[in-house]
């Protein structure tokens, strides 16, 4: 009798109760829908469930039934973590395509905002990174890296060259008794080889030398014995004594003396030429470079930066040989270096027209990475050109799907020379390009070139 009045009073309360979630469930549906009145509706049902366990006493039914209890509960668990969550709108990139209907949303009735941040699960997602070949990366850097603008080499030429007129003008007045020829501007900023603001114009101060009076002798010949350089030597002194030449005052031994007029250009550049006057007329800053061996002007406007070196020359062996006054040391300071840049563009240039390649792109690509690398940067413009030379005659596509496997093919060159310390000049093979190198130099380009070849995409 005890226990049926108990059950009786358990089955009235669970009545009451029942009423009661029966009109919370009734006008829930109402305000917050469906799926807000399920949600509601299973979270009753569960503090129901846990008030029975709690009042109710400890009978054999009880223990028996604990285990469909524990059920019940971890079930009702997982339907609350099984119900749909508002779905957030599709990204901007997907406009062209049809849009789905929203679905019903579970949030409460509008009224105000919430402030917190709220972030949605599409959005919050990291973008997955693209997995970009060697090759893309390596355009990337070519655009990003190497091309110049139009807009910028326009203007680099034309400061170049009315820097080249006030020069010019200059020198008229200065040496008056001095035959130079017409400045000409030059360099890769003429031939389609410029890298950024770093190499620079060259402009060539060209000597007129007497025809008859003056012949070549090869440095090997000579007892600097240096295959690099050229002597100019002063012939006819029975018939033409010194001093009849107004080059005469230069000879150092019967030779004409590169050393000595690049120390008279240089005093003339940085004490005696009137820059900031210069400068102001042409819309620049310019300013001679002291702290350089070359004849550098370093030139500043207000939309790019330039440097000019100013290059003495005499003519070559032969026709468009070039010999230019460069800082030598030792036994060849008053020898004049061969310059095989017009040599190395103009071959270049060919080989490219001839089947349309990337040969001249591979060596902005070069020069732009081992510039800005603290050990390759020693490698210097002569000596990539030599590289890519040598490919560009040994290899037979030079397409632009095959510029990273060039590129790569000129790292294995390098580090094979350096290997061998021995990287012939492509115009004169008894020239080794790395001579001027130490051997603690050769180690650190070897080093970093091997690490290059092992993560090339580091280097860029």
């Amino acid at each position: 009798m005890a226990e049926f009045s108990q059950n009786r009073s358990k089955r009235r309360d669970g009545e009451v109760l029942g009423g009661a979630v029966d009109f919370l469930l009734a006008n829930a549906r109402l305000v917050l829908g469906v799926g807000g009145a399920a949600v509601l509706g299973i979270a009753t049902l569960a503090v129901k469930r846990l008030i029975d366990r709690a009042t109710s006493p400890r009978d054999e039914d009880d223990t028996k039934g604990d285990a469909p209890c524990l059920e019940d509960s971890w079930q009702d668990l997982s339907l609350l973590k099984a119900t749909p969550r508002l779905q957030s709108r599709p990204p901007p990139a997907a406009l062209s395509q049809p849009v789905p209907p929203p679905a019903p949303s579970l949030s409460a009735p509008e009224g105000p905002a919430d402030t917190g941040p709220q972030t949605s699960p599409l959005l919050s997602s990291p973008a997955p990174p693209l997995c970009l070949t060697f090759q893309e990366k390596l355009l990337a850097f070519e655009r990003d890296h190497v091309t110049v603008p139009g807009a910028h080499v326009s203007l680099a030429k034309q400061l170049a060259g009315d820097i080249a007129l006030e020069l010019q003008a200059y020198l008229r007045n200065k040496f008056p008794d001095l035959p130079f020829g017409a400045l000409v501007p030059g360099g890769p900023l003429y031939e389609g080889l410029q890298v950024g603001a770093a190499d620079p114009v060259r402009l060539l101060v060209p000597l007129a030398l007497e025809p008859g009076l003056w012949s070549l002798v090869a440095g090997s010949d000579t007892v600097a014995q240096d295959p690099r350089c050229w002597a100019v030597r002063r012939t006819q002194l029975e018939f033409r004594p010194r001093g009849s030449s107004p080059w005469d005052r230069f000879l150092v031994g019967g030779y004409l003396s590169s050393r000595v007029l690049l120390e008279l250009l240089r005093k003339a550049l940085t004490a005696s030429v009137n820059w900031p006057a210069i400068g102001s007329l042409l819309g620049c800053l310019i300013r001679p470079c002291v702290a350089s061996d070359e004849l550098l002007l370093e030139v500043q406007h207000e939309c790019l930066e330039l440097t000019v070196a100013v290059l003495l020359a005499v003519a070559g062996a032969q026709d468009g040989d070039l010999l230019l006054a460069w800082p030598l040391e030792g036994l060849a300071g008053n020898l004049w270096l061969q310059d095989w840049y017009p040599a190395e563009a103009a071959r270049l240039r060919a080989l490219d027209e001839q089947d349309a390649g990337t040969r001249r792109r591979l060596l902005l690509l070069l020069c732009a990475v081992c510039r800005s690398h603290p050990a390759l940067w020693r490698l210097g413009r002569d000596r990539l050109a030599q590289v890519v030379l040598r490919l560009g005659e040994q290899e037979a596509d030079w397409a632009e799907e095959a510029l990273g496997e060039h590129f790569l093919q000129a790292l294995e060159l390098l580090l094979s020379s350096l290997e061998r310390a021995s990287l012939p000049s492509h115009f004169n093979r008894s020239v080794n390009l790395l001579d001027g190198l130490r051997e603690e130099e050769i180690d650190d380009l070897g080093f970093a070139l091997y690490h290059g070849l092992q993560a090339p995409e580091g280097l860029l």
